[in-house]
């Protein structure tokens, strides 16, 4: 178990953040919205505590989706006039007003798709534009090692306590912004604010896949084995990622300005001086 704690989740962001590496914030954003650090925290749960105790969790997860847009709405729109410290502030008390708020909701399914779709929905609307497509950044080891050891530290912390936090709030902190935090700053430091919106706009098609790999934990934990209630909603997860990604690529193309044909000229017709 200290094992699967301390591996799982650093594995996964070291993943994530070399794809933003190779690819670029918005590859980065996209492979984030898996249930990179939530799937592994959600299933240590449903070991120490049983399937019950995972589905409520798992629905507090999916309403989390509106914390977590939250977040990347407070830190973008800051971080576009200051620095990471005020950006990373605000983010974060937006999104303990949105999970102080989620937390009295009902630990309902419906209520949970709800605020998932809202989510989706303000973070679409909201989140300012950014233009970056930078590929290739420079990532250095101590920027990799930290966003690792956040990753483990965040598990531990959330499977540890989770007896006393109960399943509402181990679910909501299983979605604590982790990886929009550590890349954010570290993208915020190493780049600036245009690359960062980027990459926080690029979570927002995540959250989809997300959303389905929650939606059927909550449904399936108390209806089948654990281990295949995972294994389906992984494979939900995934399969929802590449829908996406494909809408996304279609989107972009269809955006792109085509020009007017070339017009064919004619014998005797007049031309301009820059012909």
């Amino acid at each position: 178990m200290l094992a699967l704690k301390l591996t799982l989740v650093p594995s996964f962001l070291l993943i994530v953040s070399m794809a933003g590496k190779w690819w670029g914030p918005g590859v980065a954003g996209w492979l984030a919205g898996l249930p990179v650090v939530a799937g592994p925290i959600l299933y240590l749960l449903v070991l120490a505590h049983g399937p019950q105790f995972g589905a409520h969790a798992a629905t507090l997860s999916l309403a989390a989706i509106l914390a977590s847009e939250a977040f990347s709405f407070g830190y973008a729109w800051t971080c576009r006039a200051s620095r990471w410290p005020r950006a990373l502030a605000a983010g974060l008390t937006v999104w303990l007003a949105c999970a102080l708020m989620l937390s009295r909701l009902p630990a309902s399914p419906v209520w949970a798709v709800l605020c998932a779709l809202a989510a989706v929905a303000f973070g679409n609307a909201f989140l300012p534009r950014s233009s970056a497509h930078a590929a290739g950044a420079p990532l250095t080891r101590l920027d990799l090692l930290g966003r690792m050891l956040a990753g483990a530290a965040l598990t531990a912390f959330v499977t540890s306590l989770s007896g006393r936090l109960g399943p509402a709030w181990s679910g909501l902190l299983a979605v604590f912004p982790l990886m929009g935090l550590v890349l954010s700053v570290s993208s915020h430091r190493a780049h600036g604010p245009t690359f960062v919106i980027a990459l926080l706009r690029g979570m927002v098609a995540g959250r989809f896949s997300f959303g389905a790999f929650c939606l059927l934990l909550s449904v399936t934990l108390t209806r089948m084995p654990p281990l295949a209630a995972f294994a389906a909603a992984s494979a939900a997860a995934v399969i929802v990622q590449g829908f996406t990604r494909q809408w996304a690529v279609a989107a972009r193309g269809t955006a792109q300005p085509t020009l007017p044909p070339a017009r064919a000229s004619t014998p005797g017709s007049p031309r301009s001086a820059a012909d």
